[in-house]
């Protein structure tokens, strides 16, 4: 499965159940994926959008591999051992980064 499906499943989920996310401000996170694509994960008014290329101004932009962000969907990856060594780079609010990750985590 590619991790655009992995995306959509887990954005499908987190709709179904918004919880999690109903309560959060609205923000647009930006993944660059090492083979040169760009996603954004819009949360606004409590739902999940996932948008391919770069339609929003995003307030993070996080850069990682497939591979890593198929470990982050799935709450896998050692974000701060990813970052250290360099698997993992955060451009903008580094708390949002955390952020949404905490957020993948109670999805999981």
């Amino acid at each position: 499965m590619s991790v655009i499906m992995e995306l959509k499943d887990l954005a499908k989920k987190m709709n179904e159940n918004p919880v999690h996310i109903e309560n959060e401000k609205d923000r647009v996170f930006q993944v660059n994926l090492d083979d040169g694509s760009t996603l954004q994960i819009v949360l606004k008014d409590g739902r999940i959008e996932i948008a391919e290329g770069t339609p929003f101004e995003s307030e993070v932009k996080l850069s990682l591999s497939d591979k890593n962000f198929s470990k982050l969907l799935k709450d896998e990856l050692n974000t701060t051992m990813a970052f250290m060594t360099g698997g993992l780079k955060v451009d903008g609010k580094i708390g949002l980064a955390l952020k949404l990750q905490e957020i993948v985590k109670k999805y999981q």
